[in-house]
């Protein structure tokens, strides 16, 4: 009798091991940015030139990052009236322009902590993760993520400082060059942000 308890606790406790963190109660929302932040820490030990971090970061960001709905929010109302061949060019610029930013401003490790709260909030049909960095000297940081369904939970947005979104900024600086040069005039922009983040 007592061997068969022992195995069949045995035989529990290695199902319960398999069971992946999600499913023991981790909200799938702060699960997607805690993939995100384990893969930028990974780039910043990796070290490198900011090309090769770009390389290593770009399948995350694609990954857990919903781009080409936060393409159409950064551009705006206008999003819905540029053709789909343009809607592609935007989506393809934003995204380099996104992982270039990444790679070159967490271009290094000095202990630094990325802690993501499991207590995620809803609202509608989007949910919000609060996350902080705290650099290995100075003041913690909160990077905050709006999330939603795309397949998926991926980050829509993200909230500098808690409350700054950066879609909202985004969305003023590409008015003026939506407006002058259309969709190709803005793509072009956006792309030489991203060669300049680059090196190139």
């Amino acid at each position: 009798m007592n061997r068969t308890i022992q195995a069949l606790s045995l035989s529990l406790l290695v199902s319960a091991l398999a069971i992946p963190a999600q499913a023991q109660g981790g909200d799938p929302a702060a699960a997607t940015v805690q993939n995100f932040y384990d893969g930028l820490v990974a780039s910043m030990k990796t070290g490198g030139g900011t090309k090769a971090r770009y390389e290593k970061l770009k399948p995350v960001v694609e990954q857990d990052f919903d781009l080409p709905g936060m393409t159409a929010l950064a551009v705006g109302p206008g999003w819905s009236s540029i053709p789909v061949a343009d809607q592609k060019t935007l989506t393809d610029a934003f995204e380099r322009m996104t992982v270039a930013n990444y790679a070159r401003n967490f271009d290094s490790f000095h202990g630094e902590k990325f802690t993501v709260d499991p207590a995620v909030s809803q609202r509608g049909t989007d949910k919000y993760v609060k996350t902080t960095m705290v650099p290995g000297t100075g003041a913690p940081i909160a990077f905050n993520y709006r999330m939603h369904q795309a397949g998926s939970w991926k980050i829509l947005d993200v909230y500098l400082a808690g409350n700054i979104s950066q879609l909202a900024q985004k969305r003023a600086d590409f008015a003026a060059a939506l407006t002058a040069g259309g969709a190709q005039g803005l793509a072009k922009q956006i792309n030489a942000i991203a060669d300049k983040e680059l090196g190139g």
